[in-house]
């Protein structure tokens, strides 16, 4: 079969990929579309750690295909989303509702692949990259049968990271004001999480002046291409700052932008050794940074309940895939996406 193989040096599409039946507690998926995400660029560019080789993707959505002993939630034939975390469901985190915390999902790649005969590691327990993938029961999310499945696909990460961030996270409030820094495939959905939320004033910022009609179609109120105009829009500041892009510079705008009881969100990924520096004295206002993983999101609930907001039409996914490739056009895809030419690229199978 077809998939995406980074073998620490390049990335092949590869035809002669392989992969093990599911075991018990386990479901394997016919992938039928899979968004690019930049978290799979930052693997390939080394500012994700990730031991090689590994089939990249992680943001995919297909069609059970065979399930394992003892899984009854999905049957062969329902249509899934699928999640990044393999999460345990029995520890103290899982208990208390925060499975993005389980220590049985973080740092454990299996290798459920094998390829020119050598076993191959799966990139965040999921390894959308692929015409068939093996995950954890728990990651697969049964979704209704009319979602297109280019669409369904971007609700496992790009959804649930950027709308879970302000639902889940932030807990942002009717009449607060929002910032988002940056307008990729996460800050859109950070936009509209907040429009959701009935934020009053969603500020968007991005350098690239071409995605002002795409921010306000997502809920953006104003749109700037830098934080210099914030506090005109502003004047005390923002209750809640989303950076979405990743850079040490933009971390510190956030949080200069606060307003008192503010809080910054980090949703991009710099460096893992990047440090940011904020003035501390700022901060005895009772203003926060706060780290946010995968949206906070408890992934068989918040799955289902996005995509029946999507079915009402209070959700936009459709709009978020601006461009589909065949899986053979990786390469493409991955150009486009690093250029930010596309919110979302989508490889299909």
């Amino acid at each position: 079969m077809r998939g995406v193989i980074f073998d620490g040096k390049q990335v092949r599409v590869v035809t002669d990929l392989d992969v093990r039946e599911p075991g018990p507690g386990e479901v394997r998926v016919a992938i039928s579309a899979a968004g690019l995400c930049h978290s799979d660029l930052s693997v390939v560019d080394g500012t994700i750690p990730f031991p090689v080789p590994v089939v990249l993707g992680h943001e995919g959505a297909g069609v059970v295909e065979t399930v394992g002993e003892g899984v009854t939630h999905v049957a062969p034939g329902d249509h899934v989303s699928l999640s990044t975390l393999a999460n345990c469901g029995t520890c103290a985190e899982c208990d208390r509702g925060r499975p993005t915390m389980c220590r049985q999902a973080i740092g454990r790649p299996g290798r459920p692949f094998r390829h020119a005969g050598q076993p191959v590691h799966q990139f965040a327990a999921n390894s959308a990259f692929a015409e068939r993938t093996v995950v954890k029961a728990v990651q697969a999310v049964r979704i209704p049968g009319d979602i297109p499945m280019p669409s369904a696909a971007l609700i496992g990460c790009g959804v649930l990271t950027g709308v879970g961030a302000v639902l889940n996270r932030a807990r942002v409030d009717r009449g607060d004001s929002v910032l988002v820094i940056g307008t990729g495939g996460i800050g859109l959905n950070v936009l509209q999480g907040a429009r959701l939320a009935g934020a009053l004033r969603i500020v968007a910022v991005d350098a690239n002046p071409a995605k002002e009609e795409v921010a306000r179609r997502f809920g953006a109120t104003h749109f700037l291409t830098s934080t210099e105009g914030v506090r005109d829009i502003l004047p005390t500041g923002a209750d809640h700052a989303f950076e979405c892009v990743g850079r040490v510079e933009l971390i510190r705008q956030a949080i200069d932008a606060l307003d008192r009881h503010g809080q910054a969100i980090l949703l991009g990924v710099p460096p893992a050794t990047a440090e940011a520096s904020f003035r501390v004295s700022s901060m005895y206002l009772d203003k926060s940074i706060l780290g946010c993983r995968y949206g906070s999101s408890r992934p068989q609930r918040d799955i289902a309940l996005y995509a029946e907001l999507y079915r009402q039409g209070r959700l936009l996914l459709d709009e978020l895939v601006t461009r589909t490739y065949p899986v053979e056009d990786f390469e493409k895809a991955a150009a486009d996406a690093g250029a930010g030419r596309v919110a979302r690229g989508v490889l299909t199978f």
